[in-house]
């Protein structure tokens, strides 16, 4: 018999001590990288060891090199946390270890990711038809959203990219905000139409796209066009006027994607969801679960408008495959993969663990909190750098460089929080992104003390 409760029951108890200590860890990794390294680099073994010593081993030597994204006061990039529901059945996940590539090799997961994608579609407000892609994460959301959109504008001038390829295909252009996330101009890389392709479209202050901008680039375009909408400016949480930009992209004939990792997540909120109006007119969107709905990592999601230019792009037939014929769902007709994890388990049981109302409770918090964040920060000094819309918060020491970026470090290394840093218009500033299902006016008051702490250890 193979002894599961060795290993399983050390990963359990091991797992349980790190969550319930979760809110008091010190928020940021402990080991360098050759603590780590010293830890963990054995020589290759030659013979079997004991699964429950290996699983030991391994938690032990992690243990003080993990980055506690998981904690309320991890501000970091915009990282979710794992709702108890969540975490749950991503565990299930990896027992049953389906495979939902096809609806023959998973009719359980073909099936849940079904009424999943149904449910999220209602909570969006996206067309009824709009199909839905469980991905890797936003990178490959964008991806998949805009193959769908080189296959419909390139099928739209007479051309199958799918058969025919790129070489001697009339040209796409992309027209894109000037403040557009990376994984737009990667996607593209990956699609083989390269970044020279894009038509930068001038931003306003707080980096949203401006719909005039953006009439006078189409006057000027002829041919496949694709437009590129965001939903969250990844600095500041700027939001693009969408139904603008809708309207007169589709008037030239574009296909409209919106890059939403975390901001279309608002459109649950009766609150924020007046900020994303016309969201439901685009072409395609890409999200991530993990970031407002906090289910484990790896949870990106595509929709489309045009499920049959989401197919053309995906699908794929072998005659070694059970294709199924009743229309139930094979994931890969959706997907850019064949053989994946079954992430619909994850958002299945979050959705039906906070419905709407708790959905929204956490977005409506995390907005609050930021805003929290903003204000008191502002009054003890502190310049804050943008109009906060949703989670993000850009503040400023100083207006120093040298000085924003050794307080990032410092609150870094503290222990009481973690941010990132980045550079906006041209200036260093600290980046406070809330986005975890547990954050409250406890762990911002936590982390606002500990970035006035460090303020004042740098000289200010």
């Amino acid at each position: 018999m193979t002894d599961w409760e060795g290993p399983l029951g050390e990963a359990y108890e091991r797992a349980k001590a790190y969550l319930t200590t979760l809110p008091e860890r010190p928020v940021g990794p402990r080991a360098t990288a050759a603590e780590l390294h010293q830890a963990l680099a054995h020589p290759l073994p030659q013979h079997p060891t004991d699964p429950q010593e290996v699983i030991a081993h391994l938690a032990k030597g992690v243990e003080e090199g993990l980055l506690p994204s998981g904690s309320g006061r991890f501000f970091g990039f915009v990282f979710g946390g794992a709702t108890p529901a969540a975490l749950a059945a991503d565990w299930l996940t990896t027992v049953w270890d389906q495979n939902a590539g096809l609806y023959a090799a998973s009719p359980a997961a073909a099936v849940v990711e079904e009424v999943a994608a149904s449910w999220l579609v209602e909570l969006f407000g996206l067309p009824a038809q709009t199909s839905v892609g469980f991905v890797t994460g936003a990178q490959m959301a964008n991806f998949t959203g805009l193959a769908a959109a080189r296959h419909a504008v390139l099928r739209q001038a007479g051309w199958d990219v799918e058969r025919d390829g790129l070489i001697g295909a009339p040209p796409i252009r992309v027209l894109a905000g000037a403040e557009r996330h990376d994984t737009v101009d990667r996607a593209l890389r990956f699609l083989g139409l390269g970044t020279s392709c894009i038509m930068p479209i001038e931003v306003d202050g707080q980096g949203r796209m401006r719909a005039d901008a953006l009439t006078a680039a189409l006057r000027d375009i002829d041919g496949p066009t694709i437009v590129c909408a965001q939903v969250g400016n990844v600095n500041t949480g700027a939001i693009d006027p969408i139904a603008e930009i809708c309207q007169r992209a589709h008037e030239a004939g574009a296909w409209v994607h919106v890059d939403a990792a975390f901001g279309l997540w608002a459109a649950v909120s009766p609150t924020l969801k007046p900020l994303l109006a016309g969201i439901d007119k685009a072409d395609s969107w890409a999200t991530d679960a993990h970031k407002w709905l906090n289910v484990p990592y790896d949870s990106g999601l595509v929709f489309c408008a045009q499920p049959n230019a989401h197919r053309a792009a995906m699908s794929v037939r072998a005659s070694y495959l059970i294709h199924d014929e009743n229309g139930e769902r094979d994931s890969l007709e959706f997907n850019p993969e064949f053989s994946r994890r079954a992430r619909g388990f994850a958002v299945y049981a979050a959705i039906r663990a906070l419905g709407r109302d708790g959905i929204a409770e956490i977005v409506d918090r995390c907005h609050a909190m930021a805003n929290r964040f903003a204000e008191t920060l502002k009054a003890h000094g502190v310049a804050v750098l943008n109009d906060v819309v949703l989670n993000q918060v850009l503040v400023r020491f100083g207006d120093d460089d040298e000085l924003t970026r050794k307080v990032v470090s410092a609150v870094q290394h503290e222990g009481t929080c973690w941010m990132s840093g980045t550079t906006w218009h041209g200036k260093a500033a600290m980046r406070i992104s809330v986005s975890n299902w547990t954050t409250d006016e406890d762990d911002v008051d936590k982390s606002v003390a500990a970035i006035l702490r460090c303020l004042a250890r740098e000289g200010l």
